[in-house]
């Protein structure tokens, strides 16, 4: 299971556009890629145009390949790009440990 981590800066004061354009996403585009395993979305308390978004891929391929190189990438970008203040740092993770 991979882990790709989203660090994203949003336009000030369009949070609540935001809150529901990257549920629509998530939930229209994102869930139907092929790898997709889950997601979590967290917003920033101190910093409320910080978003960080969590999704679980089965491999790392689903999310670089598939979804990267696929139509779907497009039409996700559509939904959340135009909230962007700069483009999203994403990284991906391998589990090492966890609590029971």
């Amino acid at each position: 299971m991979i882990l790709e981590v989203a660090d994203i800066r949003i336009q000030p004061g369009r949070q609540a556009e935001f809150d529901a354009a990257i549920q629509l996403g998530l939930n229209t585009v994102i869930a139907k890629a092929k790898g997709f395993s889950g997601f979590k979305v967290n917003k920033g308390i101190e910093s409320p145009e910080r978003y960080v978004l969590m999704i679980w891929w089965a491999t790392l391929e689903n999310h670089t390949v598939d979804f990267r190189q696929s139509p779907a990438f497009a039409d996700w970008r559509a939904i959340v790009g135009p909230f962007f203040a700069q483009p999203p740092v994403v990284e991906h993770f391998e589990l090492l440990a966890k609590s029971e």
